[in-house]
C-alpha cells in the first residue's frame, strides 16, 4: 500500500490490460485487509482516496 497514483495506475494498465480512463473504479486492498485504495479518473484528473481502520 506504498504506492501512489502513478504505480496503482501501472498495476492496472500493465498487470490487468485495463483502461484507466474507463468509467470505473479500482480498488486495492493491502495485506491485512484492514486498509484500502480507490483511484478514478473524473475527466481532469486521478482521485486517490485512503482508507484506514483501526
Amino acid at each position: 500500500m506504498r504506492q501512489g497514483i502513478d504505480g496503482l495506475a501501472r498495476v492496472i494498465s500493465d498487470t490487468y490490460h485495463l483502461d484507466l480512463f474507463d468509467n470505473a473504479l479500482f480498488l486495492f486492498c493491502g495485506g491485512k485487509s484492514d486498509r484500502f485504495k480507490s483511484l478514478y479518473w473524473d475527466q481532469n484528473g486521478f482521485i486517490l482516496l485512503r482508507r484506514l481502520y483501526n
